[in-house]
C-alpha cells in the first residue's frame, strides 16, 4: 500500500519525491494568500500510504507542501488568538521576522529557514479567511442533504468534499480527500478487504458515492467543473480471482481511476484488460501518464516543469510520460 501510494502521488515507490499537488503549487502559484495553496483532508489516524510522503514537498521549498484536515471539527488548531488584537500579533510578527531573516543572512541556500518564515506569514494572513471557508454551518439544508451529511453513514465523507468544493471555490489550487475507515470499526480488513469483500465494499462505496455525486452536482451548478479536475482512484485494484472469504488480493497489473470536469471527456472508457480482467491490455496509461495529462490540463508542460535538485533537474515524470489527448475534449 505504502508504495503504491507514494507512486501514485509522487511518480515514485521509495524514493522521496514531491507530490502532484506540490509541483501544481510550484508550478501556479496560489490565488488566495490568505489559504494554504494544497490542502489535503483527512481526518483521524492516517491509513498506510497516506501519511507525510504522499503530501510533502520533498527537495521543493516546504511552502509547497500540503497542509493537513485532521480534524473536521476543528479543521485549524489554535487558530484565533482572542488575547491580542491583529495590529499587536502584526507588530510581534514583523519582530521576530526581522530576526528570522537576520539568522537567515548567509544561510540562503537553506530552504527550510523560507519555508519556516513563510509559515508563520502564512498563519497569520489564515486568521482572517480560514476559519470562515473550513466553517460549513453557514450552507443551505438542500447543500448539506446534497452531500449526504443528513446520513450517519456518508456524513464524514460528506463533509470533507462540500470542504473541498469551499477551499477550491476560495482559490485553493489542489486538494486531496482522504477516505477514512467506515463504520464496521478500525480493523485492516475494513478498507483493504482481502475477506468479507461483498459487505465491506458495500459500506465503503455507500460512504462515499452520495457524497461524490453531490461534489460534482454542485461543482457544476456553480460553474466550476469546467475548471476544476476531479480524480477518484486508489492506489491499486483488486484480483479479479477470489481470496478467503470472498475477498480480493492487491492488484496493480489493470486497474481504473476516474476523472470529471476540467477538459476532460465525459462518458468514455479508455484502455481495456484483457478477457480475465488480469493484464492491462489496450491503451494502458502508466502514472506518469496520468500526471502528464492532469499537468497539461492545468496549463504545465510537464516536461519543462523542473526543478534543480542534486545536480540535474527533476520533474514529476521523471524522463517518462506522454499526454492522453484521447481522454481531452
Amino acid at each position: 500500500h505504502t508504495n503504491a501510494q507514494y507512486q501514485m502521488h509522487t511518480g515514485e515507490q521509495t524514493f522521496s519525491r514531491p507530490s502532484i499537488g506540490s509541483w501544481l503549487l510550484y508550478g501556479l502559484g496560489s490565488t488566495n494568500r490568505e489559504l494554504p495553496g494544497f490542502v489535503v483532508i483527512s481526518p483521524g489516524p492516517a491509513e498506510p500510504g497516506q501519511g507525510p510522503p504522499t503530501y510533502a514537498s520533498s527537495f521543493l521549498p516546504g511552502e509547497f507542501q500540503g497542509t493537513r484536515v485532521a480534524d473536521l471539527a476543528v479543521p485549524i488548531p489554535h487558530l484565533a488568538n482572542s488575547k491580542y488584537s491583529a495590529e499587536a500579533q502584526r507588530a510581534a510578527l514583523d519582530f521576530a521576522q526581522r530576526i528570522n531573516r537576520a539568522h537567515r543572512t548567509g544561510r540562503e541556500d537553506d530552504l527550510r529557514l523560507n519555508a519556516r518564515i513563510e509559515s508563520f506569514e502564512l498563519g497569520f494572513r489564515m486568521q482572517s479567511e480560514a476559519a470562515k471557508v473550513m466553517d460549513l454551518r453557514g450552507e443551505s439544508p438542500a447543500t448539506t442533504k446534497l452531500y449526504g451529511l443528513d446520513d450517519p453513514k456518508t456524513e464524514t465523507f460528506g463533509k470533507q468534499c462540500l470542504m473541498a468544493r469551499r477551499l477550491v471555490e476560495s482559490g485553493v489550487r489542489t486538494v486531496s480527500v482522504y477516505h477514512v475507515r467506515n463504520e464496521f470499526g478500525p480493523s485492516h480488513n475494513i478498507w483493504d478487504q482481502h475477506t468479507d469483500l461483498r459487505k465491506v465494499h458495500h459500506a465503503n462505496a455507500y460512504s462515499i458515492d452520495k457524497p461524490i455525486a453531490g461534489l460534482l452536482e454542485d461543482l457544476k451548478g456553480r460553474g466550476l467543473l469546467d475548471e476544476t479536475i476531479v480524480l477518484f482512484g486508489g492506489e491499486f485494484g483488486r484480483t479479479p480471482t477470489g481470496e478467503t472469504n470472498d475477498g480480493r488480493e492487491h492488484h496493480p497489473f489493470g486497474f481504473s481511476m476516474w476523472m470529471a470536469g476540467g477538459g476532460i471527456k465525459g462518458g468514455i472508457a479508455h484502455g481495456a484488460t484483457d478477457e480475465y480482467g488480469w493484464y492491462a491490455e489496450r491503451d494502458k496509461v502508466h502514472i506518469h501518464d496520468l500526471h502528464a495529462t492532469i499537468l497539461h490540463q492545468m496549463g504545465l508542460d510537464h516536461e519543462k516543469l523542473t526543478y534543480r535538485y542534486g545536480g540535474r533537474d527533476y520533474r514529476l515524470t521523471d524522463v517518462y510520460g506522454r499526454v492522453v489527448k484521447e481522454i481531452i475534449a
